[in-house]
């Protein structure tokens, strides 16, 4: 490995530290996930058995490292690039969908004036934070493509790497001012988004 390789690695190393602290800081239960390398995904413990083409916890008990104090967050991401993983019911939740859906969503919610925040990944799908607490409306329930991460469940954030490419804000949790919004105002803006994209296949049809 080269100077100029291995001097990228460790700055992207602290900026990976610097930015899982502040989402701890705020009340992001982070902890670490596999990271890419070669053809694959590195860095879990030998002992877990699942496989997968993504991120995936490092620890099998992960559940139990929720309550990890600061030190401990940082220590985990010292010598790895590991993956920056979400666990979602603690007080946050997160709605997932695909591009076409996210981004007429994105456009509803300026139009509600509602600040929300949104990560997107590199093979086109879409997170939008919330508050915890509600289930999917019957109506987003059974689109396709659309999946919350309630307790229990996990996603990647910012600014994880994958294979072909790097997951990332599309409106950062500081513009927010780290508030989540209801999760009513975000499925409100997630039905809008729905109904116009079937509105403009539609239109493309027919066209």
């Amino acid at each position: 490995m080269d100077l100029a390789t291995e001097g990228w690695r460790n700055a992207f190393r602290i900026e990976l530290r610097v930015q899982v602290l502040e989402l701890a800081s705020h009340g992001w239960p982070v902890f670490p996930g596999s990271y890419p390398s070669g053809d694959g995904w590195v860095g879990r413990e030998s002992s877990t058995d699942e496989t997968g083409q993504g991120p995936l916890p490092v620890h099998r008990d992960w559940r139990d490292l929720l309550s990890a104090d600061a030190d401990d967050v940082a220590g985990w991401w010292t010598t790895h690039p590991y993956s920056v993983l979400l666990a979602t019911g603690a007080g946050i939740e997160a709605i997932e969908v695909d591009a076409d859906l996210g981004r007429r969503t994105a456009i509803a919610l300026r139009a509600l004036a509602t600040p929300t925040p949104i990560a997107a990944t590199p093979h086109g799908r879409w997170y939008f934070f919330t508050e915890a607490g509600q289930r999917l409306s019957e109506e987003l329930a059974a689109a396709d493509g659309v999946r919350l991460h309630a307790a229990g469940s996990w996603l990647p954030l910012p600014p994880s790497t994958f294979p072909n490419g790097v997951l990332h804000w599309r409106v950062k949790p500081q513009l927010c001012g780290w508030r989540l919004p209801e999760p009513a105002h975000v499925q409100d803006a997630l039905i809008t988004g729905l109904h116009r994209l079937h509105g403009d296949r539609v239109l493309t049809a027919t066209a």
